[in-house]
């Protein structure tokens, strides 16, 4: 059975991609950290739609529990693999770098590049055996703009692009697409506390995104009619640039 596994799922972003990949017809893993009540409750509506849906409690920052997760998956799918990995997993601690805390620091950058690297890292095998995958890690528009305040998130998702384009360079002749997708700001659980009103008057479109609108670029890349798109950042923003 092919899967599509999606770090960070059980709210926002994720959880709108989670059931965009169902309704595509792919079985779905998705992982999480704390909320076991969204969890559950977003494999009940995905189950209640038809779908194949199972989900890991774990955080990707830290390497040794991802192994013994991962490890656990795959014994327990043995015949099934994953086609799409979806990195999308992150976390904001916000605060001027001169006033930022190692911990802050650190917590960003892990979850965002080191939870890329571990979980990608144990699935290209069977990707690349099977000659075919799609990759596509959830950046942001602060990894190209660099946004004040979020000196560590800007640094993690600048650091994620990069790794994009060269890993999809790597696997191209192995059939395997990598992309990175850079949502501007989101109608999400991380911007619920932004002066809203006022960013949108920076946005063109006058408003933020919604979850969906990115869950359905993360569809489209996921599917066959995007097999000559690799290596490549795609911004959703409403034509915000810097």
């Amino acid at each position: 059975m092919k899967y599509a596994f999606i770090t960070g799922a059980s709210r926002g972003i994720g959880r709108a991609i989670a059931k965009q990949m169902v309704a595509a017809g792919y079985a779905v893993t998705f992982t999480y950290v704390n909320n076991d009540a969204a969890a559950q409750e977003l494999a009940a509506e995905l189950r209640e739609n038809g779908g194949v849906v199972d989900y890991l409690k774990f955080d990707v920052a830290d390497p040794l529990a991802t192994e013994a997760a991962l490890t656990e998956w795959e014994n327990t799918h043995a015949e099934d693999y994953v086609e799409v990995l979806v990195n999308n997993a992150g976390v904001c601690e916000d605060q001027l770098m001169i006033f930022m805390q190692n911990a802050a620091w650190h917590r960003v950058l892990d979850t965002t590049l080191n939870g890329f690297f571990y979980i990608t890292r144990r699935f290209l095998k069977n990707m690349i055996s099977k000659r075919c995958g799609r990759i596509i890690n959830i950046a942001s528009l602060s990894g190209l703009k660099g946004l004040p305040g979020q000196v560590n998130y800007s640094a993690a998702k600048a650091a994620l692009i990069g790794a994009t384009k060269a890993l999809a360079q790597e696997v191209a002749k192995r059939k395997i697409t990598v992309n990175a997708i850079a949502p501007g700001f989101i109608e999400s659980d991380m911007t619920k506390d932004l002066p809203v009103a006022e960013l949108q008057k920076m946005i063109p479109m006058g408003r933020f995104g919604t979850a969906d609108e990115v869950a359905s670029l993360v569809s489209f890349l996921a599917s066959p009619a995007a097999a000559y798109i690799t290596g490549q950042v795609i911004s959703i923003n409403g034509g915000l640039y810097s």
